[in-house]
C-alpha cells in the first residue's frame, strides 16, 4: 500500500506533467495558427482582434474612464450623476434645493 507521501510525490508529478503537455500543446497551436496566417496573408485584425505587443497599448478596460460631470455647486463640488449621491448634494436637498439646480 502506498504511503501518503509517495500518493503526494504522484500527484505533483502529475500536475507537473499536466501543465508541461498544456504548454507544449498550446505552443504547437500557436505555432500552426501562425502559420495558417502566413500562408493566408491574414492579420490579426483580419480576425477581428485587436494587435497587442511589444510598443502597442492596450486599451484601458478596467474602468478607469471617468463619467462626465452633470451637476455641480458653487463651492465646485460635481457629481456624474452615477452611484451614491455625494454628502454636500444630499444636504443641499433636504434643506429644499433641486437636482435642477445643480445641472451643469
Amino acid at each position: 500500500m502506498s504511503t501518503l507521501q509517495d500518493l503526494l510525490a504522484q500527484k505533483a508529478e502529475l500536475e507537473r506533467k499536466i501543465q508541461e503537455t498544456q504548454r507544449n500543446e498550446r505552443q504547437a497551436a500557436v505555432d500552426k495558427v501562425r502559420a495558417l496566417m502566413a500562408e493566408f496573408g491574414l492579420s490579426v485584425e483580419d480576425l477581428g482582434g485587436k494587435a497587442t505587443g511589444p510598443g502597442r497599448k492596450k486599451a484601458a478596460t478596467d474602468g478607469t474612464r471617468k463619467a462626465a460631470v452633470k451637476y455641480r455647486d458653487a463651492s465646485g463640488n460635481t457629481w456624474s450623476g452615477r452611484g451614491l449621491q455625494p454628502r454636500w448634494l444630499k444636504e443641499a436637498l433636504a434643506k429644499g434645493k433641486s437636482l435642477s439646480d445643480f445641472s451643469v
